[in-house]
């Protein structure tokens, strides 16, 4: 199982950014998908959580209404949506699968985890 999630980069506070978690050898199909950042000298906590089929979905309070998870499982892809970024979203991003939604919930911990994309937002 491999995943890689891109679409980091710089951006000014308020601006947006779209992640894109893609998977190689494998069908999304069968996994829920979480997507966990990690900051400078913090902890790594959970940001949002899909399940297989799209139509269960959780985020953190502290990107509730400015963050947006969905999927393509016809492009074996899984997004997420940031707008109205602040300085303290910067983190390197996470996505990880998991057969089982429950384990890719907030505090749970996945199976499987890709490489990370560094998102960066200057104040």
């Amino acid at each position: 199982v491999q995943l890689q999630a891109s679409g980091g980069g710089l951006v000014q506070a308020g601006g947006s950014l779209r992640l894109s978690c893609a998977a190689s050898g494998f069908s999304l199909d069968y996994y829920a998908i979480g997507w966990f950042r990690q900051a400078p000298g913090k902890e790594r906590e959970g940001v949002s959580a899909i399940s297989r089929n799209g139509g269960s979905t959780a985020y953190a309070d502290s990107v509730k209404g400015r963050f947006t998870v969905s999927r393509d499982n016809a492009k074996n892809t899984v997004y997420l949506q940031m707008n109205s970024l602040k300085a303290e979203d910067t983190a390197v991003y996470y996505c990880a699968a998991d057969p089982s939604y429950p384990r890719v919930r907030i505090g749970a911990t996945p199976r499987y985890w890709g490489q990370g994309t560094l998102v960066t937002v200057s104040s």
